[in-house]
């Protein structure tokens, strides 16, 4: 069975046949593993039911992309580049139709959905502009008349593992650079997002069967739970492998990928924290603070979840956000004015009250984070986000749990507050709202935030592609999207030319018979 809605929407991608579990290139076969059901968190509904692949599966798929490296891996990049553009601009054709399939699917508004596959199209446009621009260097050689250079060649298949809350994009932010690198995909989502797989493989696989150039195994996709999720990253076909996901699945990883000797990509938990200086403009603040708190329903990896704010300003800053978060307009994401969807599901909703009782126990008091059952669709986990002031050395301050709970501490000197926000394990993103400008500078210094973004005067959320996305510490280390993040997806080859008569050695030794 498939819901009447999902159906029409997989039409239009040009999925005619019930879903199936493994897919390589426009070639689908049938899982043979348990049956996954899919249900909307907007209201519980079965939106499809069909079986999984399973890790002996992933073999055929992941054989696949050998085979397609063969020939991809020698095609222009320029030529590669095109295939990335032609992508582009079918998600383009599609954008309101898969951003409709991401809020079924997750709970997302409608404009965050849309904001989702604009940021697919955008990921094209960067991977297209890159295709011309995987640059290597000429070095200065010591020995006379050498060339000493480097080359970057495609890296090989590569294995993709994404999570339910960013169901389109975090596939696009890998698999177009990794497309214009030179390297076939093998794409694993999450079986709580796998329509959303579904139909992202049948754009990008439509689009590369019409380019003569394209090989069938380059774009494969996998829908299985985590056993399947361990053959990818068990394959010694796949030298590198992309995860995103909670930082137990981030250990399992790459613990097994390191145990071949591979590459893991990884981005984990967030835990993510602001500070709030006496000199910030707090009209912005609030706005900053709202966005980043609650959207998405507080499951972003870049969610601000910590909160460190002067203790001159507060409690005015504390108010003002109670009463904000007292009228936030909570509901079917579908509708308009919505600005809060559900939780994914009802282990989100009670990881969410175990959060908040624990937070109640260690001194904490709680504003608001109840579940909300009316004005809302029946079915769906719906709660109100919570604001929990609460001492900075609380343990619960220590854990991420992925619903919208801020907590907001009190502090007194600025570098008690760089100390606090650095205190936990995880290190995505991060922020700090301040018109002293020796405050920000220090923010963004070594001896500042120790995460991998670290923002002004702006939230902790809304990541733009040109820069390298990914944190330090638990959040994994990786980094995705822009900048020189297409370095991970290729191989450095160090060339030496010796265009002279003689056969000098490096560093000056002599080797002769005579």
């Amino acid at each position: 069975m498939i819901h009447t809605r999902v159906q029409s929407l997989l039409l239009e991608f040009g999925i005619s046949e019930e879903p199936k579990g493994l897919a390589i290139g426009s070639r689908w076969s049938a899982g043979q593993g348990a049956d996954v059901s899919v249900h909307s968190p907007i209201d519980g509904a079965q939106l499809a039911s069909f079986a999984m692949a399973t890790p002996e599966q992933v073999g055929q798929a992941t054989s696949a992309a050998r085979t397609a490296f063969a020939s991809w891996r020698v095609v222009p990049a320029p030529v590669r580049g095109e295939l990335v553009r032609r992508i582009g601009d079918r998600l383009r054709h599609h954008k309101s139709d898969l951003a409709e399939l991401v809020s079924w699917e997750t709970g997302k508004i409608t404009q965050e959905s849309l904001g989702e596959v604009q940021e697919m199209i955008d990921v094209c446009d960067f991977a297209v502009g890159l295709s011309r621009q995987l640059y290597g260097k000429t070095i200065a050689s010591e020995r006379p008349l050498h060339r000493l250079t480097e080359q970057w060649h495609p890296l090989g298949p590569i294995g993709v593992i994404s999570a339910f809350n960013f169901p389109v994009a975090v596939w696009a932010w890998n698999a177009m650079v990794a497309l214009v690198c030179g390297d076939p995909v093998v794409w694993k989502p999450s079986e709580k997002a796998a329509l959303c797989g579904i139909a992202c493989h049948a754009i990008a696989a439509g689009v590369a069967a019409e380019m003569p150039e394209a090989p069938p195994g380059l774009l494969s996709l996998v829908i299985g739970d985590a056993e399947t999720g361990k053959a990818i990253a068990d394959s010694p076909e796949l030298p590198l492998v992309s995860a995103t996901g909670s930082v137990p699945m981030g250990r399992d990883v790459a613990v097994r990928v390191a145990g071949r000797l591979g590459r893991s990509l990884l981005e984990l938990g967030g835990n993510n924290g602001m500070i709030v200086a006496p000199s910030a403009d707090l009209e912005l603040a609030t706005r900053s603070i709202l966005f980043a708190a609650v959207g998405t329903c507080g499951q972003r990896c870049t969610s601000l979840r910590r909160l460190y704010v002067h203790e001159s300003i507060a409690d005015s800053l504390a108010d003002q956000l109670r009463k904000l978060y007292a009228r936030l307009p909570i509901g079917d994401p579908k509708s308009d004015g919505t600005l809060v969807g559900p939780l994914i599901d009802e282990n989100a909703m009670v990881a969410m009250q175990t959060a908040l009782a624990a937070a109640r126990q260690q001194g904490g008091t709680v504003f608001a984070g109840e579940q909300v059952t009316e004005g809302v669709p029946a079915g769906g986990f719906y709660v109100r986000p919570a604001i929990v002031e609460i001492a900075a050395d609380a343990a619960i301050v220590q854990q991420e749990t992925f619903a919208p709970i801020l907590y907001l501490m009190r502090y007194r000197d600025f570098d008690e507050a760089i100390a606090m926000h650095n205190g936990v394990p995880q290190g995505l993103a991060s922020a700090i709202l301040t018109n002293d400008v020796r405050e920000a500078e220090l923010f963004c210094s070594p001896a500042g935030s120790d995460c991998g973004i670290v923002n002004v005067n702006i939230g902790t959320s809304g990541a733009e592609i040109g820069g390298a996305f990914g944190g330090e510490k638990e959040t994994g280390g990786g980094r995705e999207s822009g900048s020189d993040s297409w370095k991970a997806y290729m191989r450095r080859a160090t060339n030496t030319v010796n265009y002279s008569p003689e056969l000098p050695l490096a560093q000056g030794i002599r080797f002769d018979l005579d």
